[in-house]
């Protein structure tokens, strides 16, 4: 692995890996604490809309396709808010419909027609270094708004009633954390791939909000287990010949499963 880090397109996959993990500790967490993932799938998905679009306008792909996410994910929250009982089946059908509608515009765009599974794999190690800065901006604004409304977050993730009639203001940062959920998605999809995203997403965190005393201590954890997921994985692409999405996931994959060992050991002991 030191040996790749001397060549420039590693050392720009390695520095994506390191603000993609910081950033999928910071929201992951949340995410996770509020049991969020099957939302945060349905917006990467719905994502695929915003693609589509862009290319059939002719517009820029990146602010259409970030407009159109957040738009889809805002719905999906107002249906978990309101009808619970049906968050599923509805976030099930936006999921379904952004793919196809986005697939549908891209059939129906004449000319150059962009490789949609470049979205759903993503290619970590040709990462341009205009996307590496927008990584490090969207880092910035997700630990500005983690510390702005910490406490809001851990109220609203520990019981939602009883933080609503504490005065917190449930509905805004349920909406709050969604929108940052679609804009991070977005961007670490054009870095990594939609699979990727939705790993770093949620095996890490999963696992460090179960182990960590606060939330504040599970987003570090979880942004440090990121880190090792994607500098291991980079490595065995490189050593093996593999590709580097797929390597990282299994990396992450190995280590949640592996950490399930104890407890089932232990719940055999018991019986």
């Amino acid at each position: 692995m030191i040996e790749a880090l001397s060549l420039p397109f590693m050392q720009n996959a390695a520095l994506a890996a390191l603000l993609a993990a910081v950033c999928c500790g910071v929201i992951g967490t949340l995410v996770v604490a509020n049991r969020m993932v099957f939302l945060a799938g349905g917006a990467a998905h719905a994502a695929y809309g915003g693609v589509g679009l862009a290319y059939f306008l002719a517009l820029p792909v990146l602010p259409v396709t970030v407009a159109f996410t957040v738009a889809a994910a805002l719905a999906m929250a107002a249906v978990t808010l309101r009808r619970v009982e049906d968050t599923d089946t509805v976030i099930g059908v936006l999921w379904a419909a952004g793919m196809a509608f986005g697939i549908i515009l891209l059939d129906l765009t004449p000319g150059y027609k962009p490789d949609l599974m470049s979205y759903l794999f993503g290619s970590i190690i040709t990462v341009p270094d205009s996307d590496l800065y927008a990584l490090a901006g969207l880092d910035v604004v997700l630990l500005a708004a983690a510390l702005r409304h910490y406490n809001g977050f851990v109220s609203m993730a520990f019981d939602r009633e009883f933080a609503a009639v504490r005065g917190v203001p449930v509905m805004f940062l349920h909406c709050l954390l969604t929108a940052l959920a679609a804009v991070s998605v977005v961007l670490l999809i054009r870095v990594a791939g939609l699979i990727l995203v939705i790993a770093l997403l949620s095996v890490a965190p999963s696992l460090a909000v179960r182990r960590a005393a606060s939330l504040g201590r599970a987003m570090v954890w979880a942004g440090l287990l990121n880190i090792v997921f994607c500098l291991s994985g980079l490595g065995l692409a490189y050593a093996f010949n593999l590709t580097s999405g797929a390597a990282i996931i299994a990396v992450a994959a190995a280590t949640f499963f592996v950490s399930l060992v104890p407890g089932l050991a232990r719940r055999r002991q018991g019986a």
